[in-house]
């Protein structure tokens, strides 16, 4: 080959690798933005136990808009309410973390 036609080759390979990577960071970095825009903010209340009520049905409740599963959620209502159990009685309150996004 000629060294035209290869400097040419070359300019061209340059060329598409370099727009590959300025496509590859932009969706990367919109993706991310997105991400952070559907972020939830948690916000706290306190509930009262009604019967028959359990930490499943609260967990339930409340995780929605949360990223975390119904274990998570049970487990950081415990750690909140310093429970030791996964026993509530109807009467009793409990602080709950709640989201919506912004």
């Amino acid at each position: 080959m000629r060294k035209s036609t290869m400097r040419k080759l070359k300019v061209i390979s340059f060329t598409l690798i370099l727009l590959i990577i300025v496509l590859t960071g932009h969706t990367m970095f919109t993706s991310m933005a997105k991400e952070e825009e559907n972020m939830a903010t948690p916000y706290y209340k306190s509930i009262q136990i009604q019967s028959g009520d359990s930490l499943w049905q609260i967990a339930d409740r409340y995780k929605e808009g949360s990223s975390m599963s119904t274990d998570a959620y049970i487990k950081t209502l415990k750690q909140m309410n310093g429970l030791k159990e996964d026993t509530i009685h109807a009467g009793q309150y409990l602080t709950v973390v709640y989201f919506q996004l912004d």
